[in-house]
């Protein structure tokens, strides 16, 4: 009889999903570029989680998956979209007009830690202390990554903002994964709880569009039409439904810390359709990045 696997099925599907996140979300931050120019960034917010409610719901929908949620569903999907869907990724598409791609990137590298200490804080959830190696490691990595390109920006009086509305990001996105918690909580699938979490994210967006006299409006280009898709479908419909899968099967820091493996896949982007180049040190903080992610890997799951 053949030798058994050394790493079980459940790890390789876990990692599987891992890099399949972050090889989406690490050209995102490309493809978001592509949306910033002649439509308002919240137009374009809308346009995009508004086509990937719409595409979860039909697929929940054309697979006989029920879209029905209680009241204390519909509670956390709508915080989760106001948190996650709302306001953080519009403080990302405003950030992302004022400093360089990577700046936010490393900003959200924290993201694992605060979620740690979240829900150490708010839901008693206690973490190993491989986890807390793992986030700190992330940390680390993705900023000797990335240090060379945020200390060559200008740091202008509108960069130190955008810098601002990035932590701001990353603050809601974790109280955002607390209500997508409470969600799994309160017995919600993954897929219909994040199809209402994405509408009522676009619905709020929509209104504080209107009250700030938006115009509506879709840029005819093959580059604007085309990262919107992207985002949209990969970006969100499939990034977002493989990390929440993850969070609720091994807990939100470990899912969030994809955050901290998208700024290689950025700067690969970056070496392959824009001609840059990185020396030892990028590669130093990437091995510590996948350093990170090995010990959360190996981290049991919260109790």
């Amino acid at each position: 009889m053949p030798a058994p696997s050394a790493v079980p099925a459940a790890t390789r599907w876990l990692i599987a999903g891992i890099v399949v996140c972050a090889l989406i979300w690490g050209t995102t931050w490309y493809a978001i570029t592509l949306q910033l120019g002649s439509v308002a960034p919240t137009v374009s917010i809308v346009w995009r989680f508004g086509l990937a409610a719409l595409a979860l719901f039909v697929f929940c929908l054309a697979t006989r998956r029920p879209v029905r949620l209680n009241r204390v569903q519909h509670l956390a999907a709508l915080g989760q979209g106001a948190f996650v869907f709302a306001i953080s990724y519009g403080f990302v598409y405003a950030s992302e007009e004022r400093v360089p791609s990577a700046v936010v990137a490393v900003i959200f590298a924290g993201l694992a830690f605060i979620n740690l200490v979240l829900f150490r804080v708010i839901a008693g959830q206690k973490a190993s202390r491989l986890a807390w190696g793992g986030a700190a490691l992330g940390l680390v990595g993705v900023a000797v990554l990335s240090g060379s390109e945020i200390l060559g920006s200008e740091m202008t009086s509108a960069a130190g903002l955008g810098v601002g509305m990035a932590a701001l990001a990353v603050l809601s996105s974790a109280f955002g994964n607390y209500f997508a918690w409470k969600g799994q909580v309160a017995g919600s699938a993954v897929m219909p709880a994040t199809a209402w979490a994405m509408a009522y994210g676009t619905a709020m967006l929509a209104i504080f569009g209107v009250t700030q006299g938006v115009e509506w409006r879709i840029e005819p280009t093959v580059s604007y039409i085309g990262s919107l898709l992207y985002l949209s479908l990969l970006g969100s419909v499939v990034a977002f439904v493989i990390y929440f899968t993850i969070a609720r099967s091994r807990g939100y820091a470990l899912a969030s810390y994809i955050s901290a493996l998208t700024p290689p896949i950025a700067m690969l982007v970056s070496v392959l359709f824009e001609g840059a180049s990185f020396g030892l040190t990028a590669l130093f903080g990437l091995a510590l990045v996948l350093a990170g992610q090995v010990l959360l890997i190996r981290a049991p799951k919260v109790s």
